[in-house]
């Protein structure tokens, strides 16, 4: 169905997988016509995570770069603008969903086999070049983003979405649950995101196996459905990847690879694929169960994640033993930089940290830390050997939440540690009831966009109705006026169709009008919009289409209606189809106009032979 979907909407939950900090940074620079790739290095100079795995991704073998690069700009200047944005936003969508909340959806090996498909893509492309290697990297890894969109947006009612699946269509269920499917939820992020139109034309085309033509967008088209494959057979285990061979053959050869051939591809993608896991940080070792369900990732407060950093080595090891006898999981570091590494790792609940350390100290750690919104909301203890009414309040102004004065007391340690735990089990009890109402607003909209969709959809055939027609085609109207850019309108009436029910009833009539409009929506255009108007008429959109173009969409939607005739059925006539086109560009005719002139066409091609195409005559 083409209505749009509301993505604000979506996006009001706030749990929607997106980019963050410099990734959405580096997004809306490289959107710009003037910017250059000084501008760009500089700002991934300022996230030094994101510097150092551009560097790693600039010498590794998937790259192939043929000499050491050490330097940022010349990294960003071999790999590309474009490349460098979409390699950022890729780390940051992993590294911000690499789990949660949805039972049922196991965010390991979505991840595994997202990695599987674009690292396949970005060889395919390589082999048989379309779209930039770099590029085409990107689109295998969020080809699937919506299934995580629904996973993160809506996790308790996707996981029982998740759960009914079992030998049902998935995609059925989700237009059910949320009135939108994961492919299309995956179409809707990557426009929002900024991705080439190739890209998502390419996409949405990989979603039918059937794809045939020769341009550019069918053949990338193709690539992602091989890569797709590639990618289930690189998370199944040796049974399962029997089982996958023969349609991964059957496709590797329309690409012109032979058994041989696809076999040491495949080898060579799962080398770097396991490559591609160490240097972004996913998972890709099958030895063990990948496809397994996830746990809901409740936090477990009787002991607490803690971390505990001091350059003094006997203070760590007394104090990490004592803590840990109380029952708290305690990791050790010895200084402020090792420590950070550690808290965006591993994102510990408490942090006891020395304050005089060198190279980093304890309060420029907690500087840090307070400055960063992954890290602000982390309870700090403060070891000092100062009571200083200053040097308390520096402490307290740098971040701290406590402090704990040396020689360190253990009973009073734990006491503090208990305070903060009340305050950490207080802050998981908001952010719970935060979840709970943020899930009743979701469901309060998947239930309101149901409601909508239902009230503007044909339950017949699928399409949008007459009511949604009608306000679509008065804001197209709008939109084209606006831009100065050509519309066009087609007006189609199913030859003979009155016969059908009157001889044949309306059971029949029914099939008839169903497999007519699935012809029509398959010979339309990414762009066009079918609607049912009732009856037998339909009605098709065709934004920025010019009347001649609109004519060749017609003729397309008219010879296959004649061709493909539905299977099963004795009917009198063979189902075909009358079509009047009418165009306009910018603010005349107006809609309403438009629409009459298309009728008034389609009205002389019934009158003449049915079973053609007429295009209106100026006005």
């Amino acid at each position: 169905m083409n209505t749009k979907f509301n993505l604000n909407e979506l996006k009001t939950t706030d749990r929607l997988p997106s980019p963050s900090g410099t990734a959405l940074a580096i997004m809306q620079l490289v959107q710009q016509s003037d910017t250059t790739v000084q501008q760009v290095s500089q700002l991934v100079k300022v996230d030094p995570a994101l510097s150092g795995r551009i560097l790693r991704f600039a010498n590794s073998a998937a790259f192939g770069a043929r000499r050491p690069i050490a330097d940022i700009q010349l990294a960003v200047m071999m790999m590309g603008m474009q490349a460098v944005r979409n390699f950022a936003l890729s780390l940051s969508l992993i590294g911000n969903n690499s789990q949660g909340h949805c039972r049922g959806f196991d965010y390991e090996a979505y991840w595994s086999r997202s990695l599987a498909v674009s690292v396949s893509l970005a060889a395919i492309t390589a082999l048989e070049p379309t779209v930039v290697p770099e590029e085409s990297f990107t689109l295998g890894l969020l080809s699937d983003i919506g299934s995580l969109a629904l996973a993160t947006a809506w996790p308790e009612v996707y996981g029982e979405c998740l759960g009914a699946a079992e030998g049902k269509p998935l995609l059925a269920l989700e237009r059910e649950r949320f009135a939108i499917d994961h492919n299309d939820l995956s179409l809707i992020l990557l426009a929002d995101w900024g991705f080439p139109a190739i890209f998502l034309d390419a996409l949405k085309l990989s979603f039918d196996r059937n794809v045939a033509g020769l341009s550019r967008t069918e053949q990338l088209a193709r690539q992602l459905i091989l890569a797709r494959l590639i990618g289930d057979y690189c998370i199944a285990d040796e049974a399962h990847r029997a089982e996958l061979l023969p349609d991964l053959i059957t496709e590797a050869s329309l690409h012109g690879l032979d058994e041989p051939a696809l076999l040491t591809f495949i080898d060579e993608t799962i080398e770097l694929w396991h490559e591609w896991g160490k240097l972004i940080e996913v998972k890709t070792d099958i030895s063990q169960p990948l496809l397994k369900p996830a746990a809901a990732l409740e936090p477990v407060l009787s002991g607490l994640n803690l971390l505990l950093v001091d350059d003094d080595p006997i203070m760590r090891t007394r104090l990490s033993k004592q803590l840990a006898a109380a029952g708290h999981l305690v990791a050790v570091c010895r200084d402020g930089d090792s420590a950070l590494k550690h808290i965006v790792e591993h994102n510990p609940q408490l942090v006891i940290t020395d304050w005089r350390m060198k190279p980093m100290d304890g309060l420029t750690l907690c500087k840090a830390l307070r400055a960063s919104a992954f890290s602000k909301n982390i309870y700090l203890i403060m070891l000092t050997s100062t009571e200083e009414e200053d040097a308390l309040v520096e402490a307290f102004d740098a971040g701290i939440d406590d402090y704990v004065t040396k020689p360190v007391s253990l009973r009073v340690l734990l006491a503090r540690l208990r305070a903060g735990q009340r305050i950490i089990t207080l802050q998981h009890e908001l952010e719970k009831e935060s979840r709970d109402i943020q899930r009743y607003s979701a469901e309060l909209a998947v239930a309101n966009r149901r409601l909508k969709s239902m009230a503007n959809t044909d339950i017949l055939t699928g399409l949008p109705n007459r009511r949604y027609a009608l306000n679509r085609l008065e804001q197209e109207s709008a939109a084209a006026r606006r831009a100065n850019q050509a519309l066009s309108v087609l007006m189609l009436d199913l030859d003979h169709f009155k016969s059908v029910n009157d001889t044949l009833g309306h059971d029949v009539g029914d099939k008839v009008l169903a497999h007519a409009a699935g012809l029509m929506r398959k010979a339309a255009r990414t762009n066009d919009i079918v609607c049912r108007l009732g009856g037998e008429e339909f009605l098709i959109i065709a934004p920025n289409t010019d009347g001649a173009t609109a004519m060749l969409l017609a003729e397309r939607i008219r010879s296959s209606i004649e061709k493909n005739q539905p299977h099963g059925l004795v009917l009198r006539h063979p189902v075909t189809v009358s079509i009047g086109v009418a165009g306009s560009t910018g603010a005349k005719p107006g809609w309403k106009e438009l629409m009459k002139s298309a009728d008034d066409a389609l009205y002389r091609v019934k009158q003449a032979d049915r079973n053609g195409i007429r295009l209106a005559l100026s006005p």
